[in-house]
């Protein structure tokens, strides 16, 4: 397993004292599928960048169950200056996580957060022609979802598509 770079993207994370300074109370954001990579990859990210002083918002750790969650959740991604979105194989099928792309596209344009994409073992075209599981996961979401909401996301995938990425494949 490697971390491969696709395409160059300059990167360079606040001290956690610069954070509070440019208003922002988290440095990082993580929008991610837990199912598919909560144990593996995501436990890895989070240990490193705690252990860089990096403040994070992970939804799993902060926030109270039984509380509502979709407010907490886009206050958090207007107050981060990164977002790392991390695709993955099931990603598409939690209506969650494309609320929150949603929110962090618009936050991109809107407040000038940075978003950091990561293939995690899928294939980036799959993400950017809504094919594979990606397509599946879309053909449930139009049965059950509002029209404008289903293209909100579809958007939101059809822009991330389109960010420097880092895509992380076995090599052979």
């Amino acid at each position: 397993m490697a971390l491969m770079v696709t395409e160059t993207a300059s990167l360079s994370f606040p001290s956690s004292s610069s954070s509070s300074a440019v208003g922002r109370k988290y440095d990082v954001f993580l929008n991610f599928r837990g199912e598919d990579t909560h144990n593996k990859f995501m436990g890895n990210l989070h240990v490193a960048l705690i252990q860089k002083g990096i403040i994070i918002f992970k939804d799993d750790e902060n926030l109270e169950r039984g509380k509502p969650i979709s407010p907490k959740l886009s206050k958090a991604i207007e107050e981060a200056k990164f977002a790392i979105v991390i695709l993955s194989e099931n990603y598409a099928s939690s209506t969650w996580c494309l609320d929150e792309l949603a929110k962090i596209i618009a936050c991109e344009k809107d407040m000038g957060i940075t978003v950091l994409l990561v293939f995690h073992y899928i294939d980036p075209s799959d993400v950017r022609k809504k094919m594979g599981t990606f397509a599946h996961a879309f053909g449930k979401h139009e049965e059950k979802e509002n029209k404008e909401r289903v293209e909100k996301w579809r958007d939101a995938l059809t822009q991330v598509g389109n960010l420097s990425k880092w895509h992380l494949k076995n090599i052979r």
